[in-house]
């Protein structure tokens, strides 16, 4: 199993057990914190990842 392939699993079992909503939250605080630790030099690109990152949990939660 690649590394990918265990990323996913472990995040469907974060979604399974809190949901979207909250993985979704978890994900927001992480961006901040990478954001705060970059001086806010990466800011777009935080940003667009985090938010991917919430499209996929929302899409692994059937929403």
């Amino acid at each position: 199993m690649s590394f990918l392939d265990k990323a996913k699993d472990l995040a469907q079992q974060g979604i399974d057990k809190v949901g979207a909503d909250k993985v979704g939250e978890g994900l927001d605080k992480a961006g901040e914190f990478a954001d705060e630790k970059t001086g806010g030099k990466f800011s777009d690109q935080i940003d667009q990842g985090v938010e991917a990152a919430k499209n996929e949990a929302e899409k692994m939660d059937g929403n």
